[in-house]
């Protein structure tokens, strides 16, 4: 099998999408991240995989606490933004427990990092959750390399 029929088989497995940020040398930085997964209920721990390309793999050593923003159906854009298929500048965030957070996400995490595990091409990032903002709203998928809603046929 060849690298192009792994990622059209992984695309056939529907996934939210999160926009993850950081404060690095008092810049606010994102990327859109869509493998992303709850770990463990005791402690509350999740995990997000980074693209050995990316600023956020490149910085790791450096990143102790991020925000996960889990996006709703309203913020298609915000994520294709972070994830620099719209070239725009994105300002609107707010803090969870100092971090910065994309402002009226379905979910907001605020995470400290406890383990980092190298796969492959990739960096899995385990983290406990330190604080939670949940908000009402359906979220925005990401199914067949495409964006989709719930109430999509």
């Amino acid at each position: 099998m060849g690298k192009q029929e792994f990622r059209k088989a992984m695309s056939k497995f529907a996934t939210g999408i999160t926009v993850v940020t950081s404060e690095l040398d008092n810049e606010i930085q994102g990327m859109t991240v869509n493998a992303f997964m709850s770990v463990s209920l005791d402690p509350q721990l999740i995990t997000i995989s980074l693209d050995s390309k990316t600023n956020f793999y490149q910085n790791a050593d450096k990143i102790k606490r991020f925000g996960v923003s889990i996006l709703r159906e309203e913020q298609q854009e915000i994520s294709m933004i972070f994830a620099k298929q719209i070239e725009k500048e994105y300002k609107d965030f707010t803090n969870l427990d100092g971090i910065p957070v994309i402002d009226h996400a379905l979910t907001t995490l605020a995470c400290s990092v406890v383990n980092t595990v190298e796969a492959g091409d990739h960096l899995l990032i385990i983290a406990e959750v330190d604080e939670i903002k949940l908000d009402e709203g359906n979220p925005i998928l990401y199914y067949n390399s495409t964006y989709k809603r719930i109430s999509d046929k």
